[in-house]
């Protein structure tokens, strides 16, 4: 049997990436394979996008701004319903839980996030978030922005990036010296029985390919065994919503914990395009959001783990200050990010935007994105962030020393 066949069929194509003439399973053999002499106190990154654009004026709402009654009459959210934050702000409903954050000093919300000259188009302005970059062209878009921390960190041993909850790699994690594996759930990385069967006996005729796949085997059955034993009843976090951000969420604290090397997990939480009847579908999305990530932190919380994990959670624009006649808001800018981790800053981070000036109907940003990015790399990662951003981004001010 051609050993390539082999381990396709007997590993599963799901994970597989083509390294030559072969193919191993990117995540399982490449990182157990790899030398670890790596420790709890690596630090990790979880990236959250929410795909559509979120109405950020819905969502961190300036309640006591007049503005803000006279351009939502349909989509007002009352200002008993809110979580107040702030004197004259407040989240909205849905992202109750996230209250708990705040007083827990684990979560920074960073007002009128955006760039310069915004591009309402969901593609463009998904390429500039992901790749930090808002020049056009084929070498603007060749790599993204943690494709680029990855290839920095090639010869630092971190294992690969890790998209969570679909087959696409996203453009953020694009890379030239480096790979991403793209994951749907955890069955991507069980073992086929076929496996154990075979690595223990000679069903292969060619010894020297044999041993190979003995020893690609092997490695990956023990790492996908240490996984099994993360995800043991009683070892996994408890509380987690019965939604699709819940289990990735879930699924990426296991991933942690399991400690295979990887230093960035990115995942999606799609729907946000609320051009119509809004007011149901967003409440729904940030209860979706606002619960995952609490469950979330404190799964982490009581596994150990929750002082070297960070999460960024962003979106590619915000939607328009005025409601349109469809009970929706159509695509705006500025909008807040949210951080999640052992903050120097927790609450909010930076004025909200007013809405007595506004860009053409749009809230104005005062603070880059890639400021955001900054601290991330420099203060987190500690990653130089001129290597990955080019120069010109002061980190904002948010991680502890």
């Amino acid at each position: 049997m051609h050993r390539r066949v082999f381990l396709q069929s007997a590993l599963g194509s799901s994970a597989l990436v083509s390294l030559g003439a072969t193919a191993v399973p990117a995540f399982l053999g490449r990182s157990a394979l790899a030398a670890r002499g790596r420790g709890n106190t690596d630090r990790v990154l979880v990236v959250i996008q929410l795909l559509g654009g979120n109405d950020g004026l819905n969502t961190v709402i300036p309640y006591q701004q007049d503005g803000y009654a006279r351009a939502r009459r349909l989509l007002r959210i009352p200002a008993s319903q809110l979580v107040r934050i702030a004197d004259g702000i407040g989240l909205h409903p849905g992202l109750t839980r996230l209250g708990e954050l705040i007083e827990g000093g684990r979560l920074a919300i960073v007002q009128g996030v955006g760039y310069p000259n915004p591009d309402r188009s969901h593609f463009r302005s998904m390429e500039i978030w992901e790749t930090a970059r808002t020049e056009t062209g084929p070498a603007a878009l060749e790599t993204g922005w943690l494709g680029r921390l990855q290839d920095e960190q090639v010869a630092g041993g971190w294992g690969p990036a890790l998209h969570v909850g679909g087959r696409q790699t996203p453009l953020a994690l694009r890379a030239r010296r480096s790979e991403a594996v793209s994951l749907e759930d955890l069955d991507a990385l069980a073992l086929r029985p076929e496996v154990r069967q075979t690595v223990g006996g000679s069903a292969l005729e060619d010894e020297s390919v044999l041993s190979f796949v003995r020893r690609t085997a092997l490695a990956a059955q023990a790492a996908s065994e240490r996984l099994a034993a993360a995800a043991k009843p009683g070892t996994e976090g408890k509380g987690y919503p019965a939604t699709g951000l819940g289990r990735r969420l879930e699924l990426v604290a296991r991933l942690i914990r399991s400690d295979f090397g990887t230093r960035v997990f990115y995942t999606t939480l799609d729907g946000f395009d609320t051009h119509a009847n809004q007011l149901g579908a967003h409440a729904a999305l940030l209860t979706e959001l606002g619960d995952a990530l609490a469950a979330f932190d404190a799964d982490l919380k009581a596994t150990g783990e929750a002082d070297r994990t960070a999460v960024l959670v962003f979106s590619e624009f915000g939607r328009r200050v005025a409601e349109n006649a469809s009970a929706g808001t159509d695509h705006g800018a500025a909008a807040p990010v949210f951080v999640v981790g052992p903050l120097a800053r927790c609450g909010l981070v930076g004025a909200h935007p007013s809405l007595e000036d506004l860009d053409d109907g749009d809230l104005r940003h005062h603070t880059d994105f890639r400021r955001i990015y900054a601290a991330v790399l420099s203060d987190w990662l500690g990653t130089p962030a001129e290597a990955v951003l080019g120069p010109g981004f002061d980190p904002l001010e948010l991680f502890r020393a």
